[in-house]
């Protein structure tokens, strides 16, 4: 039997001395925590966002070295700053945290407030972030709930609990404590032991004082969530070739999903239109260029966080037009061994691999006799996972380097 629900947000607070001595033992060894610094903090908590820890900490080290500071952060173009994240996904947090280091270096000397209330002020600092910063960097008295510490509390208490309730519950227990290392420790037991299944009760620090774990039904809290199956969409995608071998790639509008990124330009096949039509449509509403579609280049299923995309690529050729960007922000030829200086999403990198192992376009059955071959294309390794596609038209790109020539 579960526990009765109760109301009210005044709890007695469970052996937080324990949490602490544990946390000091079990703590991992992550890159965010040595040579702390605001800057370094923040970062950590935008690549952190809906990314788990062991794929953050690669992206951390990189990006860190690649921008040491926020001055340097803030010098950067657009297109660096992408390129960095590429493959992490959720672009919006790139963009986000590069407009803050400009603001920060243009507005306040490159100086973080840590005020969690003037954090709030900048692109990204939500109420969870400006909270997580201003303790772990600042040591301000302000708890930071996220996923992770509002399953520790909803359990402790045996009853579902908002983010508010959550705050104002952490404050009581977090009084007179360390507020970082609390918070840190918080959020650390959620990862690594008050696990949404499977919690591993027998080594948590709290269970003394929870009322799911005295139940005897802990993972009964929070309360599950009904999910719907996220609805998948079928898209096209061109791989157009020149007569020079290039590559045909656009850029997404900045204040569209990937805004910033470069693609394979295509986009969502309509009711009752084949993934060939569609293509041939997507390049002249968005280019101004008529294509000829050939075979099949690529199938790519994708996943994001509320819809997914099953992508199908095609060889295609230039039959008339010159490329401009109508619906987009930009469109270029490449050469393949360039695609490496351009940030691409992980959905639109898994087609250039598949044209890696691919044989030549020519030398596939049914191809055009005059379908220019595609070459290998030369490897540049771009790691990782990124979202892509809209629920509209388009999928994904990203910013490039002025060193790749540009359509006129």
């Amino acid at each position: 039997m579960r526990a009765a629900r109760g109301g009210g947000t005044a709890a007695a607070a469970p052996p937080i001395g324990a949490l602490l001595r544990w946390f000091a033992r079990a703590a991992r060894p992550l890159p965010w925590r040595t040579r702390r610094t605001p800057y370094r903090v923040t970062v950590a908590e935008f690549v952190l966002q809906q990314t788990r820890v062991e794929t953050a900490a690669p992206y951390f080290r990189r990006f860190v070295r690649r921008f040491p500071s926020w001055r340097a952060l803030a010098r950067a173009p657009r297109s660096e700053v992408l390129k960095a994240w590429e493959g992490l996904g959720y672009y919006a947090r790139a963009r986000r945290l590069h407009e803050l280091a400009r603001r920060l270096v243009r507005d306040h000397r490159g100086r973080l407030p840590a005020d969690p209330e003037r954090l709030r002020d900048f692109p990204g600092m939500g109420p969870y972030v400006a909270a997580a910063v201003a303790s772990l960097a600042f040591g301000a008295p302000v708890p930071a709930v996220d996923g992770n510490v509002r399953r520790v509390v909803s359990r402790l208490l045996a009853r579902d609990v908002t983010d508010d309730e959550g705050r104002e519950i952490l404050a009581g227990w977090m009084a007179g404590r360390p507020a970082g290392r609390f918070n840190e420790a918080m959020m650390e037991l959620g990862a690594l032991v008050c696990r949404r299944r499977k919690p591993a009760c027998g080594v948590c620090p709290l269970r003394r004082g929870c009322r799911a774990f005295a139940a005897g039904d802990p993972v009964a809290w929070p309360s599950p969530r009904r999910r719907r199956r996220p609805p998948r969409i079928l898209v096209g995608a061109a791989v157009t070739i020149d007569g020079r071998g290039r590559v045909l790639v656009a850029r997404r509008r900045d204040g569209d999903m990937l805004g910033g990124l470069w693609e394979f330009p295509g986009g969502k096949v309509e009711p009752g239109e084949s993934v060939t039509r569609c293509i041939r449509r997507e390049l002249m509403e968005e280019l101004g260029l008529e294509v000829e579609v050939g075979p099949e280049a690529a199938r790519v299923r994708h996943d994001y966080s509320h819809f997914g995309i099953d992508l199908r690529a095609h060889w295609c050729r230039p039959l008339r037009g010159v490329p401009r960007p109508i619906g987009c922000a930009a469109v270029r030829w490449i050469r393949p061994a360039d695609r490496g200086r351009l940030a691409f999403s992980r959905a639109d990198l898994r087609v250039w691999e598949a044209l890696e192992r691919a044989p030549a376009a020519g030398q596939r059955e049914g191809a055009s006799p005059q379908q220019p071959r595609a070459a290998r294309i030369a490897s540049s390794t771009c790691p990782g996972e990124a979202p892509r596609g809209t629920a509209a038209r388009r999928r994904s790109a990203r910013p490039g380097s002025t060193s790749v020539p540009a359509v006129s």
